[in-house]
């Protein structure tokens, strides 16, 4: 029925569409997609191992079907105190504006790269696919996960991102265009200005590998996924159009924003965690990026940013959220997960029988 089924035959799905392993979306989210045919995901990267452990059997005690893990493998970088004092300064006029301590302590967000002790969770638990954002893991770490039997995917955001990620082991590539939302996969060139939409990076891609490849970035309805198999796509990876099911769970501000949102508001910016990312312009982009040549590196741009956001919320305000979305957010649809897959994966039919006919 698909023009490929080299990626639904490799991970064992029904339907060609893997849920974006996002941070902020409930993993209840991930339940119903990979119930309803699809690869659902859990996105690890702000978990404890304990935390992974839980998620899971609470995923296979709702669906026997495949899902997929998801891990950040950037390289931490070195602390740099005067820059994170430089930026902890410039946030100080907000605090005083909440009413908030500028020198209270500030909880640490988890964004550790995959370790040891990650992969042992991996090895412990052995789901069907483990996916990778910002390259791979050390050679070690990628050798005890493909001996654990998980299939494993990594995003590029360009053509020589995609050869490095095949010639090091990668089982599909993960084209993740400039129009998709949150965090941008690229590692090997951080400039975002290079940066390649998603219908000229899908079929350079599926050109220049061996193995499947995964549309991803502005793929949102039907229409989309027949495109990204025209161009040679093996499956789709589909994230802000998961955003307004009640599944995701997002903040009431971040629902609004998507649903007032017009198509040219998002932009990349770097001042939420210190990469670059894609979401719904706001205060705090406006007026200090998008993209802030010193920003502190990522994560440790994001600690600060939590009091403001969860005042700010309180009082029905996204001025200091990171309200991730792709271009097409306002494609989304406030249905169930598991009907929004199947409609996508119908209606994506529907439109490759009308091109044929």
């Amino acid at each position: 029925m698909w023009p490929s089924s080299r990626f639904t035959d490799l991970v064992g799905i029904e339907y060609p569409i893997v849920q974006s392993p996002m941070i902020g979306p409930k993993p209840e989210l991930a339940r119903h997609v990979s119930a309803a045919g699809g690869l659902g995901s859990l996105g690890c990267a702000s978990m404890t191992p304990d935390q992974v452990r839980a998620e899971v059997a609470a995923l296979r005690a709702f669906t026997d079907k495949p899902f997929n893990l998801n891990f950040f493998v950037h390289r931490p970088a070195p602390a740099d105190p005067a820059r994170d004092a430089a930026w902890r300064e410039e946030l100080k006029p907000y605090y005083a504006e909440l009413g908030l301590n500028p020198e209270a302590l500030i909880a640490v967000t988890n964004r550790a790269p995959f370790d040891a002790a990650m992969c042992a969770v991996v090895e412990e638990v052995r789901p069907k696919v483990v996916s990778f954002h910002f390259g791979l893991p050390a050679p070690e770490l990628m050798a005890r996960v493909k001996a654990a039997g998980a299939v494993v995917l990594a995003s590029a955001t360009s053509v020589a991102e995609a050869r490095w990620l095949e010639e090091n082991g990668a089982d599909a590539i993960i084209a993740q265009g400039s129009e998709a939302g949150g965090h941008r996969g690229m590692f090997l060139n951080l400039d975002p200005a290079f940066q390649v939409g998603t219908f000229a990076l899908v079929p350079q891609v599926a050109d220049a590998v061996s193995v499947p490849v995964i549309a991803a970035g502005a793929v949102a309805d039907g229409r989309g996924i027949a495109a990204a198999f025209a161009l040679g796509a093996d499956a789709v990876q589909i994230g802000t159009a998961y955003l307004l099911t009640p599944e995701a769970g997002i903040s009431a501000v971040h629902r609004a924003a998507l649903k007032g949102a017009p198509d040219d508001a998002t932009t990349l910016t770097n001042v939420f965690t210190g990469r670059p990312a894609r979401g719904i312009l706001n205060r705090l982009m406006r007026e200090h990026g998008p993209i802030k040549a010193d920003a502190p590196a990522f994560p440790t741009a994001a600690p600060p940013l939590g009091p403001l956001k969860a005042a700010a919320e309180a009082k029905g305000s996204g001025d200091f959220s990171a309200l991730w979305s792709g271009q097409a957010g306002r494609l989304a649809r406030e249905i169930g997960a598991g009907e929004l897959t199947r409609t996508l994966a119908k209606d994506a039919l529907e439109v490759m029988g009308r091109l044929k006919g």
